[in-house]
């Protein structure tokens, strides 16, 4: 099915072609459908989620721990053991791990340490790391990375946009301009028939020779094949403007044969504010990106460091037989459990070869930061200065189509006046269409440089209109 695109208070709409009337596609207006409908920007708000998944599940390894187990044994009627344990693990942002846990065993050959009172006994107190994991360890790095990944999504988001921005910026404004130069190949085929048409008739009169219909006819037949290739150009960058065209249930639509572009003319300022470009450029999406790949990478460095100091952890736990009796019990006094943990590596070469490894990294990625900047800052420069040399040849152009324009005008008239030859009118008129249609092609250059521009300075369909 095709669609006619219609724009209805502020809304856009696709309804199906029933009138003959042009309907006109504005430049802003599918760049907003592009943006809100197109599967890239649909699927680049998805890397939102991406982030949201990945924090979560870094939260996950704080989540609160329930764990419970139970040994038994029975032989001949005798109970040999039933041990029962139950218990809440709780790590913190802190490194500490909290834990309170019951037990209650039984049996007539337990062993002596797990003898406990008959109601069963309560214990409640930490795990503590003062060597390795002190100030950072594996789940902690993890949570802190994910938070990085997550502000990074954004980036990307941001930046695939602007790359889909850039795309169909282009795919536009080569469709407005092979519009404009189908109309100039109207414009002259129209211009070749009239003529055609009074040679003609002046040959019937006897007042020009017949050759004069001949090269007048040739004019036709040439400038109907430069329209028919015009037409097939204009069909091109319709179909390649079509790509961009989605509904917004996902399903592709076209545009109407009828559905014409606005036109190519002073659409976009004739200067730019420099500064403010090359301030705009220091926060660009791809040098956030590296930036928090050096973020990340530092975090992985204080992981990898911490793992050179050599493993002490403590553990202390009150014991009581009821909850209530832990009032007045002092640290270290009667009725606690305490361990030490102490080990390192002789050699610790895992530990020294992934710090250096994270070290090389980056090292690596800042000098690729450093390059990308520089690269990012010459391809603005060069933007400045395309935008500005094609402002420069659409000014002299403007000159040029007028004096082209005279030319023919005064070729006209000496032809009504005997002095000149229809050989010379139609050169005069190749000469000014050939111009306008590099004055289109300019135009066209124009408009996809200043968005070159823009796209250099990190700016796509955010930030102001498109």
């Amino acid at each position: 099915m095709r669609f006619r695109l219609l724009f209805l208070s502020g809304l856009l709409l696709f309804t199906c072609v029933s009138t003959e009337a042009q309907e006109r596609l504005s430049y802003t207006d599918f760049m907003v459908w592009v943006r809100d409908y197109h599967p890239v920007a649909r699927q680049a708000d998805l890397t939102l989620d991406l982030g949201r998944q990945e924090l979560r599940a870094a939260r996950g390894a704080f989540d609160p721990l329930v764990f419970g187990n139970m040994d038994q044994k029975q032989f001949k009627g005798t109970e040999y053991y039933n041990t029962q344990e139950a218990g809440l693990l709780l790590p913190t942002l802190a490194g500490v791990e909290l834990q309170g846990l019951v037990e209650r065993n039984t049996g007539d050959f337990l062993n002596s340490e797990n003898v406990v009172p008959e109601s069963g006994l309560f214990a409640i107190g930490a795990a503590v790391n003062l060597g390795k994991g002190l100030f950072i360890d594996e789940r902690r790095a993890s949570l802190q990375q994910a938070k990085i990944f997550a502000l990074s999504t954004e980036m990307e988001r941001i930046q695939v946009l602007n790359d889909l921005y850039l795309e169909a910026v282009k795919a536009y404004w080569k469709w407005a301009g092979s519009y404009a130069n189908l109309e100039v190949r109207r414009e002259g085929l129209k211009l070749a028939s009239i003529r055609f048409e009074g040679i003609v008739s002046s040959f019937e009169q006897g007042d020009l020779p017949a050759i004069d219909t001949v090269e007048a006819y040739t004019q036709v037949l040439s400038r109907t094949i430069q329209l028919q290739k015009a037409e097939n150009s204009f069909f091109a960058s319709t179909q390649d403007l079509n790509v961009f065209l989605w509904d917004m249930d996902q399903n592709p639509i076209y545009l109407d044969p009828e559905v014409i572009p606005q036109e190519l003319q002073e659409y976009f300022p004739s200067g730019i504010n420099r500064e403010v470009f090359r301030e705009l450029v220091a926060r660009h999406p791809e040098l956030r990106l590296l930036d928090y790949d050096l973020d990340h990478l530092e975090i992985e460095r204080r992981y990898k460091a911490e793992q050179l100091k050599p493993t002490v952890k403590l553990k202390y736990n009150f014991l009581t037989e009821n909850l209530g009796g832990m009032e007045g019990i002092g640290f270290m006094e009667n009725d606690y459990k305490f361990g030490v943990e102490i080990a390192t590596p002789l050699f610790l070469r895992k530990a020294r070869g992934g710090l250096g490894l994270t070290r090389t990294k980056i090292s690596m990625v800042g000098n690729k930061r450093d390059l990308k900047s520089q690269q990012l800052r010459a391809k603005l420069e060069q933007g400045f200065n395309d935008y500005q040399v094609l402002n420069q040849q659409i000014a002299t152009f403007r000159d040029n189509i007028s004096g082209l324009e005279r030319l023919l005008e005064g070729e006209r008239v000496k032809f009504d006046l005997g002095e000149s030859s229809l050989f010379l009118i139609n050169a005069r008129e190749t000469s000014l269409f050939d111009a306008l249609l590099v004055n289109n092609s300019l135009f066209v250059d124009k408009n996809i440089a200043f968005s070159k521009v823009r796209t250099a300075a990190g700016l796509g369909f955010e930030g102001v209109n498109p």
